[in-house]
């Protein structure tokens, strides 16, 4: 599976991800704030399934693989 998740993008979702997870946690907002597993996976591994499927990728030329 090729890399298509490039380096600013991988931090963002890392951060987004942590912060949902995090207000999840706390209580401040519903369940729905679970939803941030997702965007912390897809950092965290690198591979994002919509942007596989429509063909996107924030990558650089030397980082794929």
């Amino acid at each position: 599976m090729k890399s298509n998740v490039g380096g600013i993008d991988r931090i963002l979702r890392i951060v987004l991800g942590l912060v949902l997870i995090g207000l999840a946690a706390t209580h401040t907002v519903g369940l729905w704030g679970w939803i941030g597993v997702v965007p912390l996976a897809t950092g965290l591994i690198g591979w994002c399934p919509p942007y596989a499927l429509f063909g996107w990728n924030t990558c650089s030329m030397k980082n794929r693989s």
